[in-house]
C-alpha cells in the first residue's frame, strides 16, 4: 500500500473522476485539492514525529504478545485441570488476537519498516495465520487497499462469498447469506486462506497455473505448520501430564476465538450503514484528494477504550487507516482528532459507532441482501 501511496502517475493531477460520489458531490475540484493537502500535512506531521517511542511501543506489544503465548501454552500442559484449561486457553486466544491484529496486519502493512529492524519488516514477518503474509500482503495491500469499495474491482466486498451489496446481482445462492456468515466467523482463518487463492481469477484465465501451484504450495506448507504448533505439539506435550486432550481443545477454542474476534472487527471496517460503495466511474480520473474521500467515506469506525482500540489492532480506526496505512498503528487515535474535523468541516460523512452497533449493522445487512431487490412498482393510468 505505501508504493500506492507514493506511485506517481496512479492518481490524476488535477480535476476530477467522471462522477464523484453522492456525498462528496458538493465540493468543488479546488476544495477536495485543499483536502488533499490537508491530509496530507497530517500523515507529515506524524511522519516527522514517529521515532524511539514508537519503536519501543510495538517492541513491547511483541514481548507482550510471546509472554502470553508461552505462558498460555505452557498452562494449557495441565488443562486437565479446569482453571488451567480456562486461563491457558483465554491467554493463548489473547496472544493470537495480539498477533493477528496489532502486530501482524500492521507489521505486513510496513508501518514498522522505517525501525530497519529485519525481525519487525514486512518482508520477513510471517503471521499467525493460516494464509501466506505474501499471499494476503497482495489481496490486501495491493488490491483491497486500492480499489476500497469499488463495486467489480474489491472483491473484499463479500469475499466471494456474500452478498454485500446491493449493486451487486442477486442470485438464488444469496439466500444462504447469514448462513455463511455464521459458518464463516468461527473458521475465518480458513476462509481468507481460500480467499487468498484467487480461485475466481485462475477460472477466468486472470491468475497463471504457475501462479497458482506457487500459492497453494505456499499454503500447503503454511497449514502444516500452523497444524504442528497448535494441534500436534501443545497436545503431544500436553500428553505427559495426560493432558493432550484437554489441550487440544484449548487450541482449537483459541483459534476459535481469534477467528470470531478478527471476523467482527474486519466486518465492521466496511459493511456498516453509512459507508459508501463505488462505480469504476467514481474512481476514473480520482485526483489525490478524491481518493482520501473515498477512502473515509467508504470505511467505519469503531469507537471504544483504548483497550478496545488496542485489540482490534487500532483497526477501530479503519478510517484513518485506510488514509493513512503505512502510519504506526499507535498514532491513528490522535490521527482520527484532525480527520474527524477535516470531515465536518468538509461537510463529509465519518461513520463510527460503538461496536455491538456496528456488528448488529452488519449483520442486519447480511440479512437484508440475502433476499432478491424488490420490484419497482409500475405507474398505473
Amino acid at each position: 500500500m505505501t508504493d500506492t501511496l507514493t506511485r506517481p502517475g496512479a492518481l490524476a493531477a488535477s480535476g476530477h473522476p467522471l462522477v464523484r460520489p453522492d456525498a462528496a458531490k458538493h465540493l468543488t475540484d479546488e476544495q477536495v485539492e485543499e483536502l488533499g493537502r490537508e491530509l496530507d500535512a497530517v500523515r507529515d506531521d506524524i511522519l516527522a514525529k514517529r521515532g524511539a517511542t514508537d519503536a519501543a511501543y510495538i517492541r513491547r506489544v511483541i514481548k507482550l504478545q510471546r509472554s502470553l503465548e508461552f505462558a498460555g501454552r505452557g498452562t494449557l500442559l495441565f488443562s486437565k485441570y479446569k482453571p488451567a484449561w480456562f486461563a491457558g486457553t483465554a491467554m493463548l486466544s489473547l496472544a493470537k488476537i495480539l498477533e493477528n491484529m496489532e502486530i501482524g496486519h500492521n507489521v505486513l502493512h510496513g508501518q514498522w519498516d522505517w525501525m530497519r529492524d529485519p525481525d519487525i519488516h514486512s518482508t520477513t514477518w510471517e503471521w499467525d495465520f493460516v494464509t501466506p503474509a505474501r499471499s494476503w500482503q497482495h489481496t490486501h495491500n495491493d488490491l483491497h487497499h486500492r480499489w476500497t469499495n469499488v463495486i467489480g474491482k474489491d472483491r473484499d466486498i463479500g469475499y466471494n462469498l456474500l452478498r454485500m451489496d446491493p449493486d451487486q446481482p442477486w442470485r438464488p445462492f444469496n439466500l444462504g447469506n447469514p448462513l455463511y456468515n455464521a459458518v464463516l466467523a468461527p473458521v475465518f482463518e480458513w476462509g481468507i486462506a481460500l480467499y487468498d487463492l484467487e480461485i475466481p481469477e485462475y477460472k477466468e484465465g486472470l491468475k497463471s497455473k504457475e501462479a497458482m501451484n506457487r500459492d497453494l504450495k505456499a499454503v500447503g506448507v503454511k497449514v502444516v505448520k500452523q497444524f504442528s504448533k497448535d494441534y500436534a505439539a501443545t497436545p503431544a506435550v500436553a500428553m505427559l501430564t495426560g493432558s493432550g486432550k484437554q489441550a487440544l481443545y484449548g487450541t482449537l477454542a483459541a483459534n476459535a476465538i481469534r477467528n470470531f474476534w478478527a471476523h467482527a472487527v474486519i466486518f465492521c471496517g466496511h459493511f456498516p450503514d453509512g459507508t459508501d460503495t463505488f462505480t469504476e466511474e467514481e474512481v476514473d480520473g480520482e485526483t489525490r484528494g478524491d481518493w482520501y474521500v473515498r477512502q473515509m467515506i467508504g470505511s467505519a469506525n469503531i469507537s471504544g477504550s483504548k483497550l478496545m482500540h488496542f485489540l482490534t489492532g487500532n483497526l477501530s480506526h479503519q478510517i484513518e487507516h485506510h488514509c493513512f496505512p503505512d502510519l504506526p498503528s499507535n498514532r491513528y487515535a490522535e490521527v482520527a482528532v484532525r480527520v474527524r474535523e477535516i470531515c465536518t468541516r468538509y461537510k463529509l460523512p465519518y461513520t463510527t459507532g460503538p461496536l455491538p452497533k456496528q456488528v448488529g449493522s452488519t449483520w442486519a445487512k447480511i440479512f437484508k441482501l440475502a433476499l432478491p431487490p424488490r420490484k419497482a412498482k409500475t405507474a398505473t393510468a
